[in-house]
Parts: C-alpha cells; sequence; structure tokens
C-alpha cells in the first residue's frame, strides 16, 4: 500500500459514519480492504469489530493491533485542505486504525509471527463490546506477545497508560410544590449533591500533584421535569480515577454523600456503570524500544504520555499482562470537537514508524 493508497484509505474510512453500535457498514468495507491488500484472513466477528490477520495462523507470536471504528456523533464535512484530512474520527480513532490497517499490509508475512489488527466496536460507548470479546478471545487461545492500542499520541510520542473511570448516574423524585416553600426541591437537591462530589474531589486532589494522580469529576448531562403531581432530576456525573483508586470505596463514598443531601420526601436513586480501573504499562520492553527506534529513525524526537481520559488499554491490558503501548497518529486536543482533523504528513510517518517499529518485533 503506497502513501496515495493509504490517505485514500483513511479518507473513504472517514466518509463512512459509523457511530457506536452503528459501524456494519464500516466493518465491512475495512475488512474488503484488508482482503484486497492480501491480508492471510479477515472477516468481521460476532461483536461486529472489523478482523484482519497476517501470517501463519499457527505462528508462535501474535501481535495485535487493537484500534476501535466507532466514532462519537457531529459529521463533519469530509475534505483536504492545506495538507490536512478534515472529518469525524480522523484523530480519534480512524487515523491510528488506518495507520495499523496500512502498516500491516506493507510488512505482509513474516516468519514467526502473526499480526492481528482489529477495529474494535463501541469503545466510544464505554461498552468497549469489541475489545471485551478480543480480550476473552485472547484469554482462551493464548495472550498476546504484545499489543498495541490505537489512539493518538502524535507520531513522535507513546502512551503508557489511561486513567480509569466511573458513571456515576443520580435520579430524585418528589411530590411537586410551590417553590416559594420551605422545601429543597429535586433540582436543588441534586445540585447539592454535585457541589459534594466537587468538594470531595478536591479534598481527595490536595494530597497529588498532577492531573494523572488527581480524581477528576466532570457532570455529563442534566435534566429534570415535573407532571404538576411529582417532579424529578437526572444527573450524570463522570470521575476520572487515577492509579491505584478503590473503585468500592469510592462508590460507596458517592453513595454516603448522596444520603446526606436527601430530603425525606424524596426517592433517590445512584446507580454506577462504566467502571475501568487505570492501567499503566511497562516501557522497559522490546515493544517500546522498538516504537522509540521507529520514531529516531523518522527523524522524531520520542517522549511518553500519561493520558487523563480512558481507552481499550483499560479492558485488554489487566487482563493481558503483556507488552502494551497506545500509539497513533494526531493531535488528541482534536478529538470530539467540531474541527477534528489529522496533517496526512503526521498520518504517513506514523505508518512508516509502525512498519519500522513491527518489523523489528
Amino acid at each position: 500500500m503506497n502513501d496515495t493508497q493509504a490517505v485514500q484509505l483513511l479518507q473513504e474510512m472517514i466518509e463512512i459514519e459509523s457511530l457506536s453500535g452503528g459501524e456494519g457498514r464500516h466493518a465491512a468495507f475495512l475488512v474488503e480492504q484488508m482482503i484486497a491488500n492480501d491480508y492471510t484472513k479477515a472477516c468481521v466477528d460476532e461483536a461486529g469489530n472489523a478482523v484482519g490477520e497476517m501470517g501463519d495462523p499457527a505462528a508462535p507470536r501474535t501481535i495485535v493491533l487493537l484500534g476501535h471504528q466507532d466514532t462519537v456523533p457531529g459529521r463533519i464535512p469530509v475534505r483536504i485542505e492545506d495538507g490536512r484530512l478534515f472529518g469525524r474520527g480522523a484523530v480519534d480513532a480512524k487515523g491510528p486504525l488506518a495507520a495499523f490497517t496500512a502498516a500491516v499490509a506493507r510488512i505482509g508475512p513474516r516468519p514467526g509471527v502473526r499480526f492481528v489488527v482489529v477495529g474494535a466496536t463501541e469503545e466510544e460507548a464505554a461498552s468497549s463490546r469489541g475489545a471485551r470479546l478480543i480480550r476473552d478471545r485472547f484469554l482462551a487461545e493464548g495472550v498476546p506477545a504484545a499489543c498495541l492500542i490505537g489512539e493518538p499520541s502524535g507520531w513522535e510520542r507513546v502512551t503508557l497508560g489511561y486513567k480509569g473511570r466511573l458513571l456515576a448516574d443520580l435520579h430524585v423524585a418528589g411530590p411537586c410544590g410551590h417553590s416559594a416553600g420551605d422545601r429543597l426541591g429535586v433540582n436543588e437537591q441534586a445540585a447539592a449533591w454535585w457541589q459534594s462530589v466537587i468538594g470531595y474531589t478536591k479534598a481527595h486532589n490536595e494530597n497529588w500533584e498532577g492531573p494523572f494522580r488527581q480524581l477528576l469529576p466532570s457532570l455529563r448531562s442534566l435534566a429534570s421535569g415535573a407532571d404538576g403531581l411529582r417532579e424529578w432530576a437526572d444527573l450524570r456525573v463522570g470521575l476520572r480515577l487515577p492509579p491505584a483508586c478503590d473503585l468500592a470505596a469510592l462508590q460507596a463514598d458517592m453513595t454516603a454523600l448522596a444520603q446526606q443531601v436527601n430530603a425525606a420526601q424524596a426517592s433517590f436513586t445512584l446507580t454506577f456503570s462504566g467502571q475501568e480501573p487505570a492501567y499503566v504499562a511497562d516501557k522497559n520492553t522490546p515493544l517500546a524500544r522498538a516504537l522509540l527506534t521507529g520514531i529516531r529513525q523518522e527523524g522524531g524526537r520520542p517522549g511518553y504520555l500519561l493520558k487523563t481520559g480512558t481507552s481499550d488499554m483499560n479492558v485488554v491490558g489487566p487482563a493481558w499482562r503483556c507488552p502494551i503501548l497506545a500509539y497513533g497518529p494526531g493531535d488528541s486536543s482534536l478529538d470530539h470537537t467540531p474541527g477534528e482533523h489529522i496533517e496526512i504528513v503526521e498520518y504517513l510517518r506514523a505508518i512508516r514508524v509502525l512498519e519500522a517499529a513491527l518489523g523489528k518485533l
């Protein structure tokens, strides 16, 4: 696959809308492209993942390149302007996935190693359905020798780890009353809980420096309503978790905070989802050394990142315990933004870095 074909691959991937849970057309296209580029095997699995293999299935070593094909909503006109390719998913994370696909196509079959490229489903939906199936598949057949996660790091950087995540959904309901009365309405109660969460995280963070070691809250959504007899309020809060965070203790503390602001006549329900512990990989591995060498060969100055978001590394890393890193072209500050785009020069550099690095493993 030459540079022109690699750019065309990414552009056509971006042109196919693939929201979480609706990746089918994109998966079929990616499998078609893998087959056209002489992958040994390519198919869509039961989770909707696009999976392509290069090399002998019985090879003693397997290297998994795990990206995701789903994106957040928001259509951005796909176009190339001033060397930049615009479109939803250009950075997060079709750029890295296309780079994986192109690099493995260039390498082709190699003795003793099998490359498995995965375009996973539902990473953006927090369910990570595709990554969980891949995780379990390789737990059953044997963990990979190494794994790369396809997320934007910039072509000169490698991501060592990601924070964890907890989602907390509060539902408050109670009888309606006059706003001039002395009662505390459900909206006030929900807001009081959010303020208590902020206070809790501030107290925690006094002992830690830097966002990766801190507990970071965000108000994801809020809604309220009434029918004249009863009123309700819903809040979703996201918590970005530092390493070694005790999830059970944190959930208990969040529940206690809700109970403290609960008015006698209100119905409080607090539920949790999206639990993922933080994960930090080892940087003293052949995988890391191969990537750093590949970056230097392209004239780059390599460095490591720790990300405050989550990725499918949080899903497979703790289970596989193999050498693992995240790598991919693109500026992650453009994730989910209206101006999402990728520098074509950077994308092509990342492919060459991957080609060099994978060739050394």
